[in-house]
């Protein structure tokens, strides 16, 4: 869900400025810093950002660039004339000299120097600026696919290494079984002392095997392994689900390491869950 895209358009008087920017996060959370000329297009804004992105923490710009000649203050000419018909009249009915310096007096009078008013968005620039904003969410859309195929080629890899971890046990699996049965059986013997029901030890033996029987988990783990990779080919917007299903490999390689009771099988398995913790860091990226 990372991603970042930018845009400029210029008019004659003024650089209109794009940046759209995303992190992780479970939902769509979007915050605006939108110049006041457009604050009456947020709205549109917002839905035009919706459409495109589902998940993450997005954070969007827009921003003005004026001329120079735009940025000066203005001087109020009217309200320079105003003041100076004033000041004749007071000068004429009170009988005052005038000033020498107008200039100096008039410039300082209140509201002389001001900012011009906000002018009106028109139809034409905000065409423009539309454009900006399509062309910043496209350029962070092309940079999450981008980021998405890297992802999926790592998942892949991922997914096929625990596959091949999995398919490792089993000659441990017989090995472990077949180890047990024989230190069971050895340590009965030395007991010379002790005698016991054969018939009983193999029901018992077949419980505790029984108890440490891992094909269930092999085979729930390896349905997670496809349904994971499955999930990835439908597309967009599977990103939960995607974290979920690694949960669920989770447990299964949890339970294969506490069957274990084999060294050999628990270095797999902390390799599988090394595997899989990886898948959990990345899986946060996708939508």
């Amino acid at each position: 869900m990372t991603g970042y895209g930018k845009a400029t358009i210029t008019l004659v008087d003024k650089k209109i400025n794009v940046e759209i920017k995303s992190l992780n996060s479970k939902a769509l959370d979007l915050s605006t810093r939108i110049a006041p000329a457009y604050r009456e297009k947020e709205m549109e804004i917002r839905n035009e950002i919706a459409k495109s992105l589902e998940r993450g923490k997005v954070d969007f710009s827009l921003w003005i660039d004026k001329s120079d000649a735009d940025v000066v203050t203005p001087i109020n000419a009217a309200v320079v004339e105003g003041y100076y018909r004033q000041i004749r009249q007071l000068s004429d009915a009170l009988e005052i000299p005038m000033p020498n310096d107008w200039f100096k007096i008039l410039l300082r009078m209140p509201d002389v120097m001001s900012k011009m008013e906000t002018q009106e968005l028109s139809e034409e620039e905000w065409a423009e600026a539309h454009k900006a904003v399509q062309e910043a969410i496209q350029h962070l859309v092309d940079f999450r696919k981008q980021e998405g195929s890297a992802l999926e080629k790592k998942f892949r890899e991922k997914i096929a290494n625990i596959r091949s971890l999995l398919e490792s046990v089993s000659p441990h699996e017989a090995e472990r079984i077949e180890k047990i049965k024989t230190r069971i059986m050895d340590a009965l013997e030395k007991t010379a002392s002790v005698d016991f029901d054969k018939n009983r030890l193999e029901q018992e033996l077949i419980y505790y095997i029984e108890k440490l029987d891992i094909n269930e988990e092999k085979q729930r783990l390896a349905n997670h392994l496809t349904y994971f990779i499955n999930t990835m080919e439908e597309g967009s917007g599977q990103g939960k689900k995607l974290g979920f299903i690694a949960q669920e490999m989770g447990r299964e390689i949890n339970t294969l390491g506490s069957k274990s009771n084999n060294a050999e099988m628990q270095k797999i398995v902390v390799q599988m869950k090394d595997e899989l913790e990886q898948i959990k860091e990345q899986v946060l990226n996708v939508m």
